[in-house]
């Protein structure tokens, strides 16, 4: 698939493509270290199954264009994704899946603009309020340690040395097992300058710091918050070295009626690209239902 661009939100974002132009748009959102390659398994498969399917690169991540209002907060994602669905001319029976970040955008911009959006499926990071207190416990911090060192000024010195060996690492420990050596060049090649690896942490920033907050995006940012509305289906995988499987909590509390989830056996936080036949088969058959 060759890249393509379109404008959205101010942004020109570049973002890969399958299927037919006029099917229902199924936006893919993917998330942190990764890039729209990690849709390459399912694209092709939603658009078999008549999808318009859509994987762009997101806010910050090359080639898509780094955001001229520096906001990497998740309100501004949020509305990223909704333009995204108005620029590609799409109506209410777009569907939209999200990993890890993609997962916590999904969840805003359904519950910001559900008319928008028929059904949805989100991987690897369930809602916020299904985590609760669980994030605190000392596993999970231990295996969050990332996102609290990331709001050090040290972290933009310390993920370039030797070739980015930092993402590499999370890699391993987050999908343990799985060779993510040709995924992981297509990260490198998209956040592996200063400009780029500075917005890929800003996302955490913007998590912990509400001064990194804009009045513009309060009602996108409190979206995110908000138990989900449409339909929808989240996939964990059961050896995730990123979020434990025990700080899940219940996430069908705060999903609409008619939700799923599914433990993947035997698959960590990538869990798409390390049981794609079982995990895209889970998602298709959601979507289309």
């Amino acid at each position: 698939m060759e890249p393509k661009t379109i404008t959205a939100d101010g942004l020109e974002f570049t973002y890969f493509e399958d299927g037919p132009p006029d099917g229902p748009l199924a936006l893919c959102l993917h998330g942190f270290p990764d890039s729209a390659h990690t849709w390459r398994h399912l694209l092709p498969e939603l658009a078999g199954a008549g999808f318009h399917a859509v994987a762009p690169f997101l806010r910050g991540y090359a080639p898509t264009q780094l955001p001229p209002d520096g906001h990497y907060q998740l309100g501004a994602v949020v509305r990223d994704v909704n333009a995204l669905h108005e620029a590609f001319g799409a109506g209410g029976d777009a569907v939209i899946v999200g990993h890890d970040w993609g997962a916590m955008a999904t969840y805003g911009a359904v519950a910001h603009q559900p008319d928008r959006w028929r059904r949805a499926a989100t991987l690897a990071v369930p809602p916020t309020g299904a985590i609760g207190a669980s994030l605190l416990t000392f596993g999970q911090l231990r295996s969050s340690w990332y996102m609290f060192f990331f709001l050090h000024p040290v972290a933009e010195l310390a993920l370039p040395m030797n070739n980015y060996e930092f993402i590499d690492g999370l890699w391993s420990l987050w999908s343990p097992g799985y060779d993510g050596s040709w995924d992981l060049t297509k990260v490198k090649e998209s956040i592996g300058d200063a400009e780029h690896t500075r917005a890929a942490i800003s996302y955490y920033r913007g998590i912990w710091d509400p001064s990194t907050h804009v009045p513009e995006l309060a009602d996108e940012q409190a979206a995110t918050l908000l138990p989900t509305p449409r339909p929808t289906v989240y996939l964990h995988g059961a050896d995730d070295g990123c979020m434990l499987l025990s700080s899940v909590g219940a996430p069908l509390d705060f999903l609409a009626e008619g939700s799923e989830y599914v433990i993947v056996e035997g698959s960590g936080h990538f869990l798409h690209l390390e049981k794609p036949a079982e995990v895209n088969a889970r998602i298709l058959g959601f979507l289309s239902a």
